[in-house]
């Protein structure tokens, strides 16, 4: 085994450097601030600075400084080093062992060999559900609904929809009927749809340590700015909200414009992933 995989295995062996590891692999390729990391694992920024600091002694991850804050990601390099090292060494290269059926298959051959008319599952998660998860179900239902099956769900839902967010969807045209906020536990019984893909697109519900989806989802991070907090006039507000349905729909245009059907699992995922970091609020 490589000699530093040791090293990194017993690292990642602490349950809150392994906390700290699984959240900037849920956030990748973001960069994560020290203090945002502390927060959500509920340590205080001393002891979120030392497990940061052996996280990246070990090569696990990187720190990069912006203006005042360090941010925190992923060394995937070293990631896949580690995941390689422990396949030739430990599984001895046995691909029949240590590789599952569906990933080496087409990303989206379980959406259509049994049933080719079936519509590619989509679920879109936030902390509140009133407003960023709203506004993405109900952009990819209204230009992809021939496609996709949209739904969304919160963390931490709110009682009611975002009253601006409401405007913003009845200003655009979409029936606002149909929505409501919900928890993603609605999704996590056995008899609840099995899904295709998984986004988030708020950075505290991508920071929480959520229960795996079954049926290994392709997800990734779309984060955005909670309009929800933008502060000022009515019209500021609204504003806020009109740029955030904005960059959503850039970033669902973008995916669904993706030759799904012809992409492996690794092309895709590069593919999303990269939707998040360029379809932007500009």
């Amino acid at each position: 085994m490589e000699t530093q995989s040791p090293a990194r295995l017993a690292t990642l062996g602490h349950p809150q450097r392994l906390a700290i590891y699984g959240l900037l692999m849920r956030r990748y390729p973001d960069r994560v601030p020290a203090q945002e990391i502390a927060q959500a694992i509920a340590a205080k920024p001393s002891t979120a600075s030392a497990y940061l600091a052996a996280l990246a002694r070990a090569g696990l991850i990187s720190a990069q400084r912006e203006g005042p804050s360090l941010r925190y990601a992923v060394e995937m390099d070293a990631a896949q080093a580690l995941f390689d090292d422990l396949f030739l060494d430990c599984c001895r290269g046995r691909v029949d062992l240590c590789i599952s059926d569906q990933n080496r298959r087409p990303a989206m051959a379980h959406a259509t060999d049994q049933d080719t008319d079936r519509k590619y599952r989509v679920l879109f998660l936030c902390t509140g559900n009133s407003a960023r998860s709203i506004f993405a179900e109900s952009i990819l239902r209204h230009t992809a609904g021939d496609r996709f099956e949209a739904y969304s769900a919160g963390t931490t839902p709110k009682s009611e929809l975002n009253p601006f967010a409401v405007e913003v969807l009845e200003q655009k045209g979409h029936d606002t009927s149909v929505l409501r906020a919900k928890h993603m536990s609605e999704f996590q019984a056995d008899d609840a749809p099995r899904f295709d893909f998984v986004f988030t697109v708020c950075n505290q519900a991508a920071n929480e340590d959520c229960p795996a989806w079954g049926g290994q989802p392709v997800s990734a991070h779309w984060g955005l700015t909670d309009p929800v907090k933008v502060e000022g006039t009515d019209a500021e507000k609204s504003l806020a909200f009109q740029h955030t349905y904005g960059a959503l729909y850039r970033r669902i245009a973008a995916f669904t414009a993706l030759p799904l059907p012809d992409l492996d699992r690794m092309s895709l995922q590069a593919a999303v992933d990269e939707i998040g970091q360029t379809q932007g609020e500009a």
